[in-house]
């Protein structure tokens, strides 16, 4: 009887209740002394929600720059040519009326390491062998040649930088294609060029890119622009001295070339192209 009784009681309470909203005053005050209970129960899974989101929100930024990062050094990489294939393509315009684009694979790697003899400019970097790095393979930064490894390891290198005193490169101005060998001058703000005939159209402000002759390096990346031309009469040498494109002694981030050109195969094309200019003439 008390069961039935209850049960009459509570439908009778439901009807009323939701046509006359009877008990929505004693609804209101429940919910509002039981909303600070509720509030402190759910507040960790609140918190433990957004501190997710959060991080999750970081990672995915930083990862967006690193990317991002990486992508703008490779852009860099291609731009440095930009001003060598202009020249270049012009000239095999006129000699062959097509132009020529140089194609290199680059990798990333991450300054580790400078080796701290004053005598030597050796850093260090986090790729190996294991990720297919090669004894003289080329080494640029954002804004030019920087070098070229010199030692390698199962994961780390060692890079030997140009302006090393034992280290030279091939240059050609590319202003009119003169061509010299730049040599490290033991400072990474000045390189020196060997052998340069007084009477050499060498001007301050030309820049200096890779000849390509040799092989150590592609053709038409910036290795330096020249700062001082000194001619002394009598003398069948000018002293001329360059600025290193590349941040020597600050870039942290360095892209390996994986491919070079050959340098036989360059002197074969410029024969035949010399060969088949005469031809026509």
């Amino acid at each position: 009887m008390r069961l039935v009784l209850l049960a009459t009681v509570s439908i009778l309470l439901m009807s009323l209740d939701h046509r006359e909203h009877l008990v929505e005053p004693v609804r209101e005050t429940v919910s509002g002394v039981v909303y600070p209970l509720r509030f402190v129960v759910d507040a960790p899974f609140s918190i433990a929600e957004r501190v997710s989101e959060r991080l999750a929100t970081r990672h995915q930024i930083m990862e967006e720059n690193r990317q991002l990062r990486d992508r703008h050094l490779e852009y860099q990489e291609r731009l440095q040519r930009m001003h060598s294939l202009e020249r270049e393509n012009e000239r095999l315009r006129d000699l062959l009326g097509s132009s020529e684009r140089l194609e290199t694979e680059v990798a990333i790697a991450q300054l580790m390491r400078v080796e701290l003899d004053p005598h030597t400019h050796l850093v260090e970097i986090d790729r190996g062998s294991r990720q297919g790095v090669f004894v003289g393979q080329p080494v640029l930064d954002a804004n030019g040649v920087m070098g070229q490894v010199d030692r390698v390891g199962a994961h780390s290198a060692s890079v030997r930088l140009i302006s090393d005193p034992s280290h030279a490169i091939p240059v050609e101005n590319n202003r009119n294609g003169l061509r010299t060998v730049a040599l490290g001058s033991g400072d990474p703000q000045r390189l020196e060029l060997a052998n340069v005939p007084g009477n050499a159209d060498l001007r301050e402000g030309d820049l200096l890119t890779a000849s390509g002759l040799g092989g150590a390096f592609p053709r038409g990346y910036p290795v330096a622009e020249v700062t001082s031309v000194e001619v002394e009469a009598g003398e069948p040498f000018a002293r001329v001295t360059a600025r290193p494109a590349a941040e020597l002694d600050r870039s942290r981030k360095l892209l390996l070339v994986s491919v070079a050109e050959n340098a036989d195969d360059q002197a074969g094309d410029d024969e035949a192209a010399d060969n088949e200019s005469e031809d026509a003439s």
